[in-house]
């Protein structure tokens, strides 16, 4: 469903939190239909009539996480004050990602990054390739408009996206909030403004 048309069910949309809440527990990995329908209260077939199919629930669960990630991301864009620069920005979503209440969302968009690359067929295909553009759109934000579309200003948006998604895997594989940070933060020092 694109964020365009419009939720046909609220049946569906209770589902899909309670879904989303059980992903952000657990993963996507082996979802299976019958355990997250006794999770949340429902039946595999009524899941599979509001999604479509386990894929559905799955693009549907994809598009949840990234509106959540999305919007907590232009949360601190919004409330950035002028002049933003891409080098505070950066510092203020490392923040982000480091805060253990985004753990669960981080880790599923992990999980769902690696399956767009090794299942671009599936119903993970294009979610790697939309969430770098996603992210490269937000940090171009945060440069000056006059120069923001020049080679150089795309290359460093890139290399702080770079930085944060390493500093981010970094993390989650070893919970080492302080050293991480410390490395993030001293690559984020080399960046201009």
């Amino acid at each position: 469903m694109s964020p365009s048309e419009p939720d046909p069910s609220p049946r569906r949309r209770e589902l899909l939190e309670a879904a989303y809440a059980y992903a952000l527990r657990g993963g996507l990995a082996d979802l299976s239909l019958r355990p997250l329908a006794e999770a949340i209260g429902s039946s595999p077939r009524v899941l599979l009539y509001l999604f479509g199919s386990k894929d559905g629930l799955i693009r549907a669960l994809l598009a949840r996480a990234r509106a959540d990630e999305l919007a907590g991301l232009r949360r601190i864009m919004d409330a950035r004050e002028e002049p933003r620069g891409l080098r505070p920005v950066a510092v203020e979503l490392w923040r982000w990602l480091s805060d253990d209440a985004h753990r669960g969302l981080l880790t599923l968009w992990v999980e769902s990054y690696a399956r767009s690359l090794t299942d671009p067929d599936g119903p993970w295909g294009g979610f790697a390739r939309a969430t770098v553009e996603d992210w490269l759109t937000l940090l171009a934000a945060a440069q000056p408009t006059a120069s923001r579309e020049t080679e150089g200003a795309r290359a460093r948006r890139t290399l702080v996206l770079a930085v944060l998604r390493g500093g981010l895997l970094d993390l989650l594989a070893t919970g080492d909030t302080v050293r991480v940070t410390a490395a993030v933060h001293r690559q984020l020092a080399a960046e201009e403004g």
